[in-house]
């Protein structure tokens, strides 16, 4: 779940050097175009407003199963790939993996795919008890997972009009202190069997998360691989994001929108190992505290119950007013592991997850791919 970090690029940075970015032809093209030409190869901010607001609709005072998936869509997954699939029967629905959407090089056994399946579980088992459809989750040894459920009377779900608002949100916070009550509900509401969560909010043990999300960084943009996995993942604009429903939208990174083939160039100029991390070590300067979460086991089932507390965990956050966002560097760059867990205190344990969290801006939510295309 590496995510990019914000404003990478500035519109008005592309436009003076254009000429460099695009070649004479792409210049001709940009200065003949105008505002409309832009639009039409950026897509309307509007637009996008509205898809996203649909997406995130509230349930319907009778809803159906495809609205129960509709919320489970929205949990956290890395690189918004959204690597899920969902199959319903008469009283069960199965969150399978879908393997065509995994990320090999940031993610080589499937680590985060099995973590993202558990936050979109977790989000169904709160909207389904919520519906009048109570039940249980089982996750099998292939790392799917079952929700089996009864009819009863729809109950209240603290949680629920939280899915809908909930994002990572990539940008600075305002570094205000979090109370300690709210704290100990994040903990008691994050509560799973099998996953440990460690809390730091001493400046310190921040700043040495904060060096190894640096190092990790570091690691991960000198290799042009992992560049490439992310770079097919980015929507440089509204019209992408709408096309494709998925992947990594520039706005939501706090970026202004660029058509595609000036986005990708944009990126190769300005996307630097520098730039990202002072945005990093600020990002995380001016967060209120950063969560660990850690499996007991290696397996993946654990890891699913990892995605199961972090989805937990951020809808809390959500519920309270706080954001969040994902700082999994040292979790992806296996050679930082080690050292992450001793600073939580658990040697020996692979951490699974690692989010910074405080208080700070809304900013545009990531897209959402049809129902269509994620239900068999």
């Amino acid at each position: 779940m590496s995510i990019v970090g914000t404003q990478w690029y500035r519109k008005e940075d592309v436009m003076k050097r254009r000429d460099v970015l695009t070649g004479a032809g792409g210049a001709v093209l940009l200065a003949g175009a105008g505002a409309l030409g832009w639009r039409s190869a950026v897509g309307s901010t509007d637009g996008y407003e509205a898809f996203a607001h649909r997406l995130r609709a509230p349930l319907p005072a009778s809803p159906e199963i495809e609205d129960l998936i509709r919320f489970a869509t929205l949990a956290a997954n890395g690189h918004n790939t959204q690597p899920w699939r969902f199959r319903v029967g008469e009283n069960w629905i199965d969150v399978l993996p879908d393997l065509a959407r995994a990320t090999p090089v940031v993610d080589p056994d499937d680590h985060h795919l099995f973590v993202s399946l558990g936050c979109a579980a977790e989000n169904l088992a709160i909207a389904g008890a919520a519906s009048g459809r109570p039940g249980t989750l089982t996750t099998h040894q292939d790392g799917s997972v079952r929700y089996t459920f009864s009819r009863a009377a729809p109950r209240s779900e603290p949680l629920l009009a939280a899915i809908a608002r909930r994002q990572s949100t990539r940008a600075l916070y305002d570094g205000r202190a979090v109370p300690v009550s709210d704290i100990e509900a994040l903990q008691r509401t994050a509560r799973t069997s099998g996953v440990h969560m460690v809390v730091l909010m001493d400046r310190v043990r921040m700043g040495r998360v904060r060096d190894l999300v640096v190092a990790g960084n570091d690691d991960q943009m000198t290799d042009p691989a992992f560049m490439a996995e992310l770079k097919a993942w980015l929507r440089f604009n509204p019209r992408s994001a709408m096309a494709s429903g998925d992947g990594l939208f520039s706005a939501a990174t706090g970026n202004p929108p660029l058509p595609d083939f000036l986005g990708r160039r944009a990126f190769d100029a300005f996307f630097t190992a520098s730039s990202e991390n002072d945005k990093y070590a600020q990002q995380i300067e001016s967060s209120a505290g950063i969560v660990v979460f850690l499996a007991e086991y290696e397996d993946k089932a654990h890891w699913v119950a990892v995605g199961r507390a972090c989805q937990r965990f951020a809808l809390a956050a959500t519920t309270l007013g706080l954001k969040h966002a994902f700082i999994n560097q040292p979790v992806e760059v296996a050679r930082l592991r080690p050292e992450l867990a001793a600073l939580v205190g658990a040697p020996g344990v692979r951490p699974d997850t690692v989010l910074r969290f405080g208080y700070g801006p809304t900013l545009p939510y990531s897209p959402r791919r049809p129902l269509a295309t994620v239900m068999i």
